[in-house]
């Protein structure tokens, strides 16, 4: 019974937006591993959303993965990264982080229906890694064998990984562009290069996901500072690693 209340206790405390995520990213696995639904039905494919309107597919797309250690392993990261990204960076700012998701989501769709992609999961996954590393370069993180190394090349270490093991590098690939042109238009060109903030939060979304702070950033208003959120966020990561064990920010022991 412990156990039980244990794993509840533990659920509870998962951010919430990551929690709807990570929930909905059991679920439809879960439901094609039981035969419930076919997930021929789920992935993304051009024909039946124009012809037969099935614009389920293009939410389901992102979620809808075979189960197996890569399925484990990518689940995971999605709880870890998304979570650490909604308790730092976005803290107290569900609708920026809804933003986030809806444009990395967006951006995904299209890179899937061009390539064509129709499993999103892994470079969706992939994106929300992308723009942790970024914002914590220096945080040493640990890997296989005892390897370390600095939190902004993490990504394609598993992108290198995944290509030795699987063959395959397409999904994190884009999931690194896709990640790297939010991290571009809402963190750096505004911080490097003094422009304005490319990509804002629209007003409407506060509405429903109202800030837990004064400070917004959508349409219309003064951006948080986000050098501020980045320095925060990497002095106070100080043990971290790919699969959780011990890491350190460089300089810090």
């Amino acid at each position: 019974m412990s156990g039980s209340n244990d794993l509840g206790q533990w659920y509870k405390s998962i951010p919430p937006i990551t929690r709807v995520w990570f929930t909905a990213s059991i679920v439809v696995p879960l439901a094609v591993a039981l035969h419930i639904v076919d997930a021929g039905q789920l992935l993304l494919y051009i024909y039946p959303i124009i012809k037969h309107f099935e614009i389920w597919r293009l939410l389901t797309a992102v979620l809808v993965h075979g189960l197996g250690l890569k399925y484990l392993v990518k689940l995971y990261f999605l709880y870890e990264y998304s979570s650490r990204l909604e308790t730092s960076t976005f803290n107290d700012r569900p609708a920026d982080y809804v933003f986030c998701l809806t444009f990395l989501w967006l951006c995904n769709i299209i890179v899937g229906l061009i390539l064509p992609m129709p499993g999103l999961m892994v470079s969706m996954v992939m994106c929300v890694v992308y723009i942790w590393c970024q914002l914590n370069k220096e945080v040493i993180m640990s890997f296989f064998f005892g390897t370390q190394f600095k939190a902004m090349y993490m990504p394609w270490v598993i992108l290198l990984f995944n290509w030795i093991v699987n063959g395959s590098f397409q999904e994190d690939f884009c999931g690194i562009v896709i990640g790297h042109l939010y991290y571009f238009l809402v963190f750096k060109y505004p911080r490097d290069f003094d422009g304005v903030r490319l990509l804002q939060t629209p007003k409407f979304l506060y509405r429903y996901f109202p800030n837990k702070r004064r400070s917004t950033s959508g349409f219309g208003t003064a951006p948080i500072n986000r050098q501020e959120s980045e320095d925060t966020e990497s002095t106070t990561v100080r043990n971290r690693q790919v699969f959780g064990g011990r890491g350190h920010v460089l300089g810090t022991r």
